[in-house]
């Protein structure tokens, strides 16, 4: 992990010699570093009211460095067309990203099509979900689903939000995550993660994920919702930590209204990061190139030892 780690430490110092208060941070030492997060995050949304002007700077300037920490963000499902990519977001609802990886796998080999899962026996698919919990409600989801598909769609996935959301199990969550990934039609993906980070960072104090997706999204050009809900998921599965986030450790921290909520200190908040960030697997089986070569690790399938107790705690993190 410390050597990832270091890299990691090492790509946000390059990053921040540019320019104002991130090269004054990167040239000045951890201390200042501190000190200068601490001020940028007061001037962005703790001590003085932010403009309107200024917020939408700050916020698509976060977006620029998320997409050069994580240039291989993408959505954390495995699939391979986009009736698994459904199947398997409404699979994720209450559990981790991780285990509907590691349960797909033989549930997709069973019920290749939606025409196989229309007709499938309700036990036989309870029993392969098992693994992601509320089990018996999925499997009336995803069977309703595939029904809807073969009997009013052709078998096929529709490719627009009013059609998707009409489907057993589907909400407006799961249709971008579907669009925008399935058929490159934007969209801004609000999970528990998005949420607290873009009310961390004093986008929005909504609550409400339409209202979080409407607040948001006047933020930003329409073309950069898609990528930049996969930046924050990231950043807040790896970095940005519920609990304790790794702010001593985290590229961004001189934009952060929250700077100083978790560990400050750069030794301690390396030890908080996680999956590629940590030296840990990810959470796909099978994930993109660019994110192998980036060093990232493929998760191990169901069963499998994670190896390190760290690395398995990084999968419950979902």
């Amino acid at each position: 992990m410390g050597e990832q780690s270091s890299g990691l430490a090492a790509n946000a110092a390059k990053r921040s010699r540019g320019s104002g208060v991130r090269g004054a941070a990167a040239t000045a030492g951890p201390g200042a570093a501190g000190r200068a997060a601490g001020s940028a995050g007061k001037a962005a949304g703790g001590q003085r009211s932010e403009s309107r002007t200024a917020l939408v700077r700050r916020a698509r300037r976060i977006n620029r460095e998320l997409a050069e920490v994580y240039p291989y963000a993408h959505p954390e499902l495995d699939f391979e067309d986009s009736f698994q990519l459904l199947v398997a977001t409404v699979l994720s609802a209450q559990t981790t990203d991780l285990r509907v990886n590691q349960t797909t796998p033989a549930l997709f080999a069973a019920y290749p099509k939606p025409e196989d899962l229309a007709t499938a026996d309700p036990e036989r698919v309870e029993e392969l979900i098992r693994p992601t919990g509320f089990f018996r409600a999925k499997t009336r989801s995803i069977i309703g689903l595939a029904a809807a598909l073969r009997d009013e769609h052709d078998g096929e996935v529709p490719g627009t939000l009013e059609e998707l959301v009409k489907l057993p199990g589907v909400g407006r969550k799961t249709a971008f995550v579907v669009l925008g990934n399935a058929f490159g039609r934007p969209g801004i993906t609000v999970d528990t993660h998005f949420g607290r980070l873009v009310r961390r960072w004093k986008w929005t104090e909504e609550t409400d994920p339409d209202k979080v997706e409407a607040a948001v999204g006047a933020l930003f050009p329409k073309s950069d919702w898609t990528m930049l809900s996969h930046r924050v998921i990231f950043h807040g599965r790896r970095i940005c930590h519920a609990r304790k986030p790794a702010c001593g450790a985290c590229p961004i921290a001189p934009l952060c209204p929250a700077y100083g909520e978790g560990e400050t200190d750069p030794d301690k908040a390396e030890k908080l990061l996680k999956y590629e960030k940590g030296g840990y697997p990810g959470q796909r089986l099978n994930p993109p190139r660019s994110y192998l070569e980036a060093g990232g690790r493929p998760a191990p399938p169901l069963g499998a030892a994670t190896g390190t107790a760290t690395g398995a705690d990084a999968g419950k993190a979902g």
